[in-house]
């Protein structure tokens, strides 16, 4: 009697582990690749369309799609840039027109992936004036922070402003010590590399400040989240003039003052020889944002 007790015992229990087992599977589902990756190209100058290979602001949109795809990565340059919608946008720097490599990576449910690789050609004839070169490196490195002893250091206004702080009246700006801005250093090197040092947090717009992957946390207030957790990283920087506006574009999640995603480009509002104010649209396409930066 005890031997068919035990085996009774025995059978519902791995009844049961069988039973989780297939309510597991429904939960991940199945893993399908994806398939027939298309990858287009459209050249950008003045802010429209032009023939390839461009006619020299290095622009370039590229768009990808797949069968049973749900997200893509494009690696452009040995960057990498994740994009659920399947587009991005690109600006090519080295000067002449040079053929450079793209590839998609399109990923499906469950994780699996499939890549392309194609050879983009792009013509850049942009060559920033050496002294925005040095103002922003001093030949060599420069580190700044934001310029929070002026007025508008730190401002929003509707996107195309053509003025700093447009929506805080009165030349007024909001006290930002202590979320986590202020405090952090920006460092430009000749070569093209960029640091931010957080100082182990950082500020930014709720929604959107999770795109740069870390812990999740920090302190809601209002739109904007305080103090995210955030350790120092490195990254690149680019300089164009895209009609005519100097630009300064950070790679992949890079960014300056107070997250905002977007296409992490900069348009340079006036510089002196110590610092440099900038404007950027944010990735809701709700706000331009702007930023005032003096050499540390």
């Amino acid at each position: 009697m005890k031997n068919i007790k035990y085996k009774i015992v025995i059978f519902f229990s791995a009844l049961l582990v069988f039973s989780s087992c297939q309510e597991d599977d429904a939960e991940v589902g199945s893993i399908i690749a994806p398939s027939n990756i298309e990858i287009s190209v459209t050249y950008i100058d003045d802010g429209v369309e032009s023939p390839a290979p461009g006619l020299g602001s290095g622009e370039v949109i590229l768009s990808a799609t797949a069968d049973n795809a749900i997200s893509y990565h494009f690696v452009v340059q040995g960057q990498t840039k994740l994009q659920k919608s399947g587009s991005i946008s690109n600006i090519f720097t080295t000067l002449g027109t040079v053929t450079y490599p793209v590839t998609v990576i399109a990923f499906g449910a469950g994780g699996a992936s499939t890549s392309k690789t194609i050879d983009l050609e792009v013509q850049a004839l942009y060559e920033p004036p050496a002294d925005l070169i040095e103002m922003l490196t001093s030949n060599s490195s420069r580190t700044f922070r934001i310029d929070n002893s002026v007025p508008n250091y730190f401002g929003l206004g509707p996107v195309g402003t053509t003025r700093l702080g447009e929506f805080f009246p009165n030349g007024g700006d909001p006290n930002k010590d202590g979320v986590g801005m202020n405090d952090d250093r920006y460092i430009f090197n000749i070569d093209g590399t960029f640091t931010h040092i957080t100082n182990g947090d950082v500020f930014g717009r709720e929604g959107l400040i999770n795109e740069i992957g870390g812990p999740g946390d920090g302190t809601p207030d209002g739109a904007d989240i305080l103090n995210y957790s955030y350790a120092d990283y490195t990254g690149f920087w680019t300089l164009t003039a895209p009609g005519g506006v100097e630009t300064l574009t950070l790679s992949d999640s890079a960014f300056i003052g107070y997250y905002i995603g977007g296409d992490h480009s900069y348009r340079i509002f006036e510089r002196s020889a110590n610092g440099f104010s900038i404007l950027s649209t944010d990735g809701n396409n709700e706000f331009d944002w702007n930023f005032i930066l003096v050499a540390d």
